[in-house]
């Protein structure tokens, strides 16, 4: 299943029967952060996306790994299809996993700058 990084978040607030204020007043709690209400309601609606540290911190808060949370899955069948563009030479599923991982990133670099302009 193919889903935004808000959608996650939204999704595992939810989950856990947390409006937005209350995720953020655990997640300063926790983790001495800064967050406010109006960050994760960007968060959630595509707006903005969190820094690679404030994703981490989501992630550790909700259990679930960086992969998950930006909704990579290393076992997706797009990696043979991308492991067929590099016929030719072998690629450890590790490899191909840090592959896609790198093409998320690209996307979001290109979603924050789309968002800049």
């Amino acid at each position: 299943m193919v889903y935004s990084l808000g959608e996650k978040i939204k999704e595992l607030r939810t989950k856990q029967g947390l409006s937005q204020e209350e995720l953020a007043d655990k997640l300063n709690a926790k983790f001495g952060t800064t967050i406010n209400k109006g960050m994760i309601s960007k968060w959630e609606n595509n707006i903005g996306e969190p820094r690679l540290e404030t994703a981490r911190i989501l992630a550790l808060f909700f259990n679930v790994s960086l992969d998950e949370l930006l909704g990579i899955d290393p076992k997706q069948d797009d990696i043979q299809t991308l492991a067929a563009h590099h016929e030719g030479e072998e690629w450890t599923e590790e490899e191909l996993a840090e592959i896609e991982r790198f093409k998320e990133f690209v996307r979001m670099k290109r979603r924050q700058r789309e968002q800049g302009e």
